[in-house]
């Protein structure tokens, strides 16, 4: 049987751990293939990258709200651009990463010029 190189119509994923394995954390990124024990993930301008299947969150749509990110604690984590705070929001359609002030039901993307919710109930690489 041949499998297809094409990613899976519907599936997407994202890391549900805070592991360093290439992906920015809190993105959304197509499916290209599951298996018990990894994730085959199609990382825009990049190669499919692979993932233990335990890092990673899928669902059968696209989702549609922004991801709420706490910035990393490590010391080696890029430095926060002026204005940002503890935490940033993760676009569901391009990935771009913008800074979060308030607490606005919705945002406008600055890459993609989207307006998408804010998904404040998930509590993302937090305790749940």
């Amino acid at each position: 049987m041949t499998q297809s190189r094409e990613p899976l119509p519907g599936q997407w994923a994202r890391l549900n751990a805070d592991q360093s394995c290439g992906l920015r954390r809190g993105a959304w990124y197509r499916v290209v293939r599951l298996t018990p024990d990894e994730a085959v993930l199609q990382v825009p301008r990049r190669e499919q990258v692979r993932v233990p299947r335990r890092y990673v969150e899928t669902l059968s749509n696209r989702p549609r709200h922004w991801t709420v990110v706490a910035r990393p604690r490590e010391a080696d984590a890029e430095p926060a651009p002026v204005g940002w705070h503890a935490r940033y929001a993760v676009c569901p359609a391009c990935r771009t990463r913008a800074p979060i002030t308030g607490y606005a039901a919705d945002m406008r993307c600055p890459g993609c010029d989207g307006v998408f919710s804010i998904a404040w109930e998930e509590k993302y690489l937090t305790a749940r």
